[in-house]
């Protein structure tokens, strides 16, 4: 196993901190029995190919020996692993949900990315052809000059490169990166594909939400996902569910007639996962009980769901995202669910409940600066009322939530909630 390991150049390969040559140790370790060593490695690559959600020139090239661990049944963090792979070929699922995965758009956005890469490999091979005129290392001269001097190092050249392009180029050279990433885990599909049976229910579920992202895939992979349907385990059955309703399109055989059916499934989860998919495929016209089901989830007693792989397992805000796609019809007994909700939640939970209930109360365009609450229409001052009344909502971890506040901000409405009392009072 991995005994290709060490043929990509790794040297001439870029991730997030440099050159790449720490990489092949770090998937060596994965295979370790030790649980706090691969842990550790898991974390270091990590770090290193997907830091912070980008995808580097080294991402890609990671991507086949993780698929070969991932096929060896003994490798102790397979979930891990499908877990990795997907952040490698998509990012953070939560930039594409509820809609799902846009891939047409993103190979439109990659085209000439790797034209443009080609320059910085031509500029490698220049670089290892040019005579070394450095002094010699027992330079007395050298020696003086870098005397008290840190080490320097060398960057790759790729980072030099990138800095002289200009910012669309920049953009297609790393949407290239990433649809690299995202096609060296599309062809390892097939055995994502298998893990579907696996007896571990954790690996099921995994498998089911890598397979989510890859339309392109949908009439390989919809087969296998729809029996998941009746899986024993909640989790792995809402899972499936949602990647059916992210893969599949209105017309997709009986795919309708199945989600309509399973929101009669006594399990909250798998009733979720199924209003998820119908509300995704159909809109407006899933239904009432679709629209029901999702909005029984904005409510503190519903079951929570961490398990589930979409949206880090936070089946609230995933719910209240798919609200969104509803039509007028819905509108306000799904608002009135939304300002029930936001007291309940705080730090990232409350993100995705706030955004939908913003982007019901603005549909159009945010607020000038100098509307005051008294021109406000009845939705958008009970939001307001709701928002100055919570001040636990604002918080994360007990401190004031920088990206809550700059999302409401972004509607016209001020950023903290002893301003939003001061705004709805009416004073400055």
């Amino acid at each position: 196993m991995l005994e290709t390991l060490d043929a990509p150049d790794w040297a001439n390969l870029a991730h997030a901190y440099g050159r790449a040559t720490d990489v092949p140790d770090q998937i060596r370790a994965l295979r370790s029995a030790d649980r706090s060593v691969w842990e550790k490695a898991l974390g270091e690559l990590h770090a290193n190919v997907f830091h912070q959600g980008t995808r580097y020139e080294a991402s890609a090239a990671v991507v086949p020996f993780l698929l070969e661990l991932l096929a060896d049944p003994s490798a102790p963090m397979r979930p891990a692993l499908l877990g990795l792979l997907t952040g490698l070929a998509i990012g953070y699922d939560e930039a594409h949900l509820p809609s799902g995965y846009e891939i047409a758009a993103h190979r439109e956005a990659a085209e000439g990315g790797q034209e443009l890469l080609a320059g910085a490999a031509a500029r490698v091979s220049a670089e290892q052809d040019r005579p070394d005129t450095r002094p010699e290392a027992g330079d007395a001269a050298e020696e003086e000059d870098d005397e008290g001097d840190e080490e320097e190092v060398e960057l790759p050249s790729l980072y030099v490169y990138l800095d002289e392009l200009t910012e669309p180029e920049q953009y297609r050279v790393h949407a290239f990166f990433e649809l690299a990433a995202y096609d060296a885990v599309r062809a390892g599909l097939p055995l994502v594909r298998d893990l579907l049976g696996a007896e571990d229910p954790a690996i099921r579920a995994a498998a089911a939400h890598t397979l989510a992202w890859f339309p392109e895939e949908a009439p390989a992979v919809l087969p296998a996902l729809i029996p998941l349907a009746d899986d024993p385990d909640p989790v792995v059955a809402a899972t499936a569910l949602v990647a059916v309703g992210l893969l599949a399109t209105p017309g997709t055989g009986s795919v309708v007639p199945l989600l309509e059916a399973v929101l009669d499934d006594p399990r909250e989860l798998v009733r979720w996962g199924a209003a998820t998919a119908l509300v995704r495929l159909n809109g407006p016209a899933a239904g009432h009980r679709a629209a029901e089901e999702l909005r029984s989830r904005l409510a503190g007693l519903a079951e929570r769901g961490e398990e589930i792989p979409f949206f880090d397992g936070d089946v609230r805000g995933y719910a209240a995202l798919s609200l969104c796609l509803l039509d007028d019809a819905y509108t306000e007994d799904t608002f009135t669910a939304l300002l029930a909700a936001l007291p309940e939640v705080s730090g990232t939970e409350a993100l995705p409940v706030a955004q939908a209930a913003l982007r019901l109360a603005f549909p159009e365009r945010a607020l000038s600066e100098e509307t005051p609450f008294a021109a406000l229409d009845d939705r958008r001052r009970r939001l307001v009322r709701v928002l100055a009344e919570s001040p636990g909502t604002w918080l994360l971890g007990g401190r004031r939530f920088g990206n809550f506040s700059m999302l409401v901000r972004s509607y016209g409405l001020p950023g903290d909630v002893e301003a939003m009392t001061a705004y709805m009072a009416g004073t400055p």
